[in-house]
């Protein structure tokens, strides 16, 4: 089995990383999870891949998309791996 394609960067507790990873189950994909420095200015890794130093951040080598703030990323897992048929959320 190959290395998940998408990898996020996240931290422990954080209610904003944990709806990427709902949604990333939901759709049942594979991802890394690259858990962070709780101290903001010691993120120096999600700087380097997003340009910020906010989490959740995302790297879908797939696509070779690079994004950052939940809502962003669910709304690309919707439109990328979402079923047609399914709206994906809230209204």
């Amino acid at each position: 089995m190959s290395d998940p394609e998408i990898t996020l960067y996240r931290l422990q507790a954080c209610p904003f990383c944990e709806r990427v990873v709902r949604k990333l189950e939901a759709y049942d994909l594979d991802y890394r999870s690259r858990f962070v420095e709780p101290m903001h200015s010691d993120r120096d890794v999600v700087k380097r891949i997003s340009g910020k130093r906010t989490v959740p951040a995302m790297v879908d080598e797939a696509t070779g998309v690079t994004m950052s703030e939940s809502a962003n990323i669910v709304d690309y897992l919707d439109r990328t791996y979402g079923d047609a048929d399914e709206t994906g959320g809230a209204a």
